[in-house]
């Protein structure tokens, strides 16, 4: 199921976008944020990949990372000079003049080993594998990570990337900004006395992929974090998605409906989502209570994920949001 999730993360964010959509129908810049200060990597350094292999990198001066939420963790750390190419999941502005190395979801490792890179990084939902193996056997240093699923994963992540490419300082400072903003962005969620049930809806209209997520989705902690409650897990739902059916979703019963920005446009918008199975009777379809997040930020789990709980709870609480 991992590769399926990341099949799915993979597709929804092919294209580049201009921002994010704001409860206010305005647009925000998609953008990371650097550190101040470009760090200097100190190499050589060795980490220990989510695999059992341990991988030494002796320069960062040419990195490739393979999926746009450790594309952005990498420019984030100020490396994003040193980054040479992106994956079709790399939307945001810094990254939009690199090259793409992906063949629709698979990685190309022809088109990785053309760039020279010092240093490739990935996750477990990388592949395919034999694109990971070709890149290793060619004496690349690649470094696998576990894949980031709940907001505890975001520190730990940043620690991992920031030690492999020999920035431990630097990271430190991320992963301090990062807690500060994520604290914040919790703090500003309002105290409604009621946690309403979120449905997190994964949606491909052209290529009729509708899913409904589970536990293991990856939202559920994001969902718990602005006040409601994952309606696909409270509907004993297992795994991390499901075919979207009428049964499922009247069962689920949200009181809103989470989906990715160009998931929502696939369908044809609100509209389009209401005339899905079960939608139009789920209190969110009678209510037209709809968050969309743009596609690249809302699973990534690293420095923008506070930007992602703002964005949510403005949406969602849109009446009382700080």
């Amino acid at each position: 199921m991992l590769l399926l999730l990341g099949l799915l993360l993979t597709l929804s964010a092919c294209g580049p976008t201009a921002g994010t959509a704001t409860a206010g129908g305005t647009r925000s810049p998609d953008a990371v944020e650097p550190l101040p200060v470009q760090p200097v990597p100190q190499l050589p350094a060795t980490a220990t990949s989510a695999d059992g292999r341990q991988v030494t990198v002796t320069s960062a001066e040419r990195i490739i990372p393979l999926n746009g939420s450790l594309a952005e963790l990498v420019f984030s750390l100020g490396l994003g000079p040193k980054v040479v190419a992106r994956d079709v999941s790399t939307t945001f502005q810094q990254a939009a003049a690199l090259p793409v190395i992906t063949q629709a979801h698979d990685v190309s490792a022809e088109g990785v080993l053309s760039l020279h890179p010092t240093v490739v990084l990935a996750d477990r939902s990388t592949g395919p594998a034999e694109a990971v193996n070709q890149i290793r056997a060619a004496g690349v240093p690649l470094l696998v990570l576990d894949d980031a699923k709940k907001l505890a994963d975001v520190g730990p992540r940043i620690d991992a990337v920031a030690a492999a490419l020999g920035v431990p300082d630097a990271g430190r400072q991320l992963k301090e900004r990062t807690e500060q903003q994520l604290s914040a962005a919790r703090a500003a969620v309002p105290a409604t006395g009621r946690r309403p049930k979120v449905a997190f809806l994964y949606l491909r209209g052209s290529a009729s992929v509708y899913l409904l997520g589970g536990p293991a989705s990856g939202a559920g902690s994001l969902i718990e974090a602005v006040g409601g409650e994952d309606a696909g897990t409270a509907a004993g739902l297992t795994g991390d998605f499901t075919p979207l059916t009428s049964e499922a979703l009247v069962k689920a019963a949200p009181d809103a409906i989470l989906v990715m920005s160009k998931g929502l446009e696939s369908v044809g918008g609100v509209d389009g989502l209401l005339k899905l199975p079960g939608v139009a009777q789920t209190p969110a379809g009678l209510d037209r209570r709809v968050v969309s997040i743009e596609d690249g930020q809302l699973l990534s789990y690293g420095p923008r994920t506070p930007q992602v709980l703002r964005e949510i709870t403005a949406q969602l609480h849109p009446a009382g949001a700080k």
